[in-house]
This record gives C-alpha cells, sequence and structure tokens, in this order.
C-alpha cells in the first residue's frame, strides 16, 4: 500500500470486519485476527447495550467477579471509550434508578471524568509527573503477560483469558491484575499498563494509566493488594478448581510498602497554568482564516477519530450532511501492535456508521492524508489530537462533551478534584 491508502469501507457485520481488517491493516496488528465473542462495534450495538443496562442492584454487585451472571458491571466502557455512549448521557439513563446505586454508579462516572482531565492536563508526561519513586519500566526488558500473569492459577487464567479473549474484563479483575504484575510480582507498572492497552476495548491512557498508578500507590502512598481473600469474596467457588489451591501462591498478602515521596512535585497537581488548553473550546472555534473570509474555509468533511466515533459527536451532529472521514493511523498502529479485535471493533463502528452517512476510509499518517482539506472536528483532551489537530489547522472545533467542566485547581487525588470541583 502507498503511505496515504484510500481503503473500501467496510461491510456490516463481524465477519466482513474480520476479513476487512486482514486485507487492510493485517500488517499492522497480531496474526489472529478475529472479534471480540462479548461486543460488537457500532451504534446500534452501543444504543442496544446501554438500553438493557439496568443500574438496579449495581452498587452491590459491581465487583463480581465469578460466575458470570453475578456481575453488576455496565459492561459499557469500550463504547464510552469511542463516544458511542457519553458521559452525560451515562449519567441521564440512571437518573431513576435506586439512590444507592445511581450514587455508586454516577461516582464511577465521575472518576472516569477525573481520569480524563488528569490526563488532559499532563498528556503524556502524565507517568513523569507521578508524586512518588515507583517503578515504571522492568529493567530487563518489557514482560509478557505469561511473566506476569501465571496461568495455573484459576484466578489469573480466568482473568487474563478474558482479556485476550473478550477484549475486557470488569474493573475489579483489572485491580487484581494490575496487583499481581505490579505489587507482588515487583514488574515495571507501565509495562503492564501497556499490555492492558493492547488487548482493551476500552483502552484508554487516560482511565487506563491512573488506574496502574493508583494500584501502586502513586498518589494515594498505599499500593492495593490482592490475595486469595479477594477470590473467596468476589468469586466464590473458583479456586476450588484451581491446581493450586492446596499450595496457593497469593493465600496471604503481598509484602506492601508506600512509594517514597518526591521532593519535586510537578506544580501541576496542584495548578492547571493553561485551564483553556486542558478543557478545549467551549463553542465552536472557528479558524481565523474562516474569520476572515467565511467562504474560503468552510468544511467539507467531518474529521472523526477514535474518541468521536458516535451519532451525537458535536462535529457530527453539527454537520450531517458533509461526509466523515476516518484515517487508521498506519505510523502509529505500527509502533502499538494492537490486539486484532480492537481494530476489529473500530470496523464494524464504521462499517454501522455508513449505513446512515457517507463516510471516507483511509491509511497513512493523518497530517498527511488529511492534509489542505476543510475540516470539521471535535475537540479531544488527548495529546495525540493535539498535535494532529495542530497541523492539520481544523476549520471549525467543536467542544468536547465534559461530565463536568475541568477546574484549575489540585488533582493530586479524586477527593481533591472533587472537593476543588464541588461535584
Amino acid at each position: 500500500m502507498t503511505a496515504d491508502s484510500v481503503l473500501p469501507v467496510p461491510a456490516v457485520g463481524a465477519e466482513a470486519a474480520v476479513a476487512w481488517v486482514r486485507t487492510q491493516l493485517g500488517d499492522l496488528t497480531a496474526d489472529d485476527i478475529a472479534a471480540s465473542p462479548a461486543f460488537r462495534g457500532g451504534q446500534r450495538a452501543a444504543d442496544r447495550r446501554l438500553a438493557e443496562f439496568d443500574v438496579t442492584g449495581y452498587a452491590a454487585r459491581r465487583n463480581e467477579i465469578w460466575p458470570p451472571d453475578r456481575r453488576g458491571a455496565s459492561a459499557l466502557s469500550p463504547y464510552v471509550r469511542h463516544g458511542l455512549i457519553s458521559l452525560p448521557a451515562l449519567w441521564r439513563h440512571v437518573e431513576d434508578g435506586p439512590v444507592r446505586d445511581v450514587t455508586k454508579y454516577r461516582d464511577e462516572l465521575l472518576w472516569q471524568e477525573y481520569s480524563r482531565h488528569v490526563y488532559a492536563r499532563f498528556g503524556s508526561s502524565m507517568p513523569g509527573a507521578t508524586r512518588f519513586a515507583v517503578s515504571q519500566r522492568t529493567p530487563d526488558g518489557s514482560p509478557t503477560a505469561d511473566d506476569g500473569w501465571p496461568r495455573d492459577l484459576a484466578c489469573l487464567d480466568l482473568t487474563v483469558g478474558e482479556l485476550e479473549r473478550d477484549g475486557w474484563v470488569p474493573n475489579q479483575a483489572r485491580l487484581w491484575l494490575a496487583s499481581h504484575w505490579a505489587v507482588r510480582g515487583a514488574l515495571g507498572w507501565r509495562d503492564g499498563e501497556d499490555l492492558f492497552f493492547r488487548h482493551l476495548l476500552d483502552g484508554s491512557r487516560a482511565a487506563n494509566r491512573l488506574g496502574w498508578a493508583w494500584t501502586v500507590g502513586a498518589g494515594t502512598g498505599k499500593p492495593y493488594g490482592f490475595a486469595r481473600r479477594q477470590v473467596e469474596n468476589r468469586a466464590p467457588g473458583l479456586c476450588a478448581g484451581c491446581a493450586l489451591r492446596d499450595d496457593c501462591p497469593i493465600e496471604s498478602w503481598p509484602a506492601m510498602s508506600a512509594p517514597d515521596p518526591q521532593p519535586d512535585a510537578d506544580p501541576r497537581w496542584r495548578h492547571d497554568p493553561d485551564l483553556a488548553r486542558t478543557t478545549g473550546p467551549t463553542a465552536p472555534d472557528v479558524a481565523s482564516t474562516a474569520q476572515s473570509d467565511p467562504t474560503a474555509s468552510l468544511p467539507t468533511a467531518v474529521w472523526l477519530t477514535a474518541e468521536s466515533l458516535g451519532d451525537d459527536d458535536p462535529a457530527l451532529f453539527a454537520h450531517r450532511d458533509l461526509p466523515a472521514v476516518f484515517v487508521f493511523d498506519a505510523p502509529l498502529l505500527a509502533r502499538l501492535r494492537l490486539d486484532p479485535r480492537r481494530l476489529v471493533f473500530l470496523a464494524e463502528t464504521l462499517a454501522d456508521l455508513g449505513t446512515r452517512r457517507e463516510i471516507r476510509v483511509l491509511r497513512g499518517d493523518p497530517r498527511t492524508a488529511l492534509a489542505g482539506q476543510q475540516l470539521a472536528a471535535t475537540y479531544a483532551p488527548v495529546p495525540g489530537w493535539r498535535a494532529r489537530a495542530q497541523v492539520l489547522r481544523p476549520a471549525v472545533v467543536h467542544p468536547w462533551p465534559w461530565l463536568v467542566p475541568p477546574h484549575g485547581g489540585p488533582v493530586g487525588s479524586f477527593s481533591a478534584w472533587r472537593a476543588a470541583g464541588r461535584w
């Protein structure tokens, strides 16, 4: 393929999406190209899952792991990650549920928003800005899943199996895996975070990275421990079938010590020096060229990103008569080597969108593939979007649909962030 290629629009259906990824993107991912058996991509799939979600019982069952019918997790995060369901929409969806369940669920939505605020403020420098000295990378090279999660333990076999097969595991299982990797196993948490990011359909540097940092105690000083007791509480009966049930290596709590505080904490944990940059535009932001000559820079296409694929995305909604264009960023994908299930999910989503409006699918570097086009786009609070937008200079940028607006105060912990914002 050429550096920047026009690709056919994927056909609808999981099998068609798998075939499309194999043909068009197979050199950018692993060989075992398959769809997640647990999740279908697209707005229609997101709408169905949202309609089926009842928050009743969430507070009591959100951390249950096994058997699966005990779980109370919403499993909507892959759709949230790609803008198919917004956090404000979820907030409204549960408003008539039981008070205890609504409160707990909305707390989780706020935590997701908190992670976005932190990532938008720090960008890719967030790990280096941690206020504690914790192991980020494993000195002897990048470990594999087998190094960090031995599959002879039934609890790890179950959760790692779901991660690799489905591209999703409940939050409680993510804590188990992160703790076993970084706290008990003393492997670099950034290596484990990279593995999560590679496999998870909802892979997000914001929530993923902050969750791993929290697990090792960065920001709280309290590492999260994982031991057999949690498995027996959250997955009753699982240990009985484990080959190591009588010689369990996680019988007791791991040795844990608080990370050492660093004296030169990044001041951005306490104050945002550029709140406008973190927040993005609060109203559609028209490029300066369009302000001087409105007819010269009217958008002719909507630039889609992995954060903005939903029908209600602000730019898509505001420009319903324009074609939408999505670029599979080949240089980025070649470096990340994402699980093919993530790419199939995206292909399914684009195929579904293509049944309702004109779309164009490209492969290459967005900065060259879209060069010279007059684009409408939705601001995304991630550094990759900012870097590409700085080159492409969209004709109009629409605001990101925040659940709560970012503030310029402290973000060193979830509680400090909430208190500063009075949420």
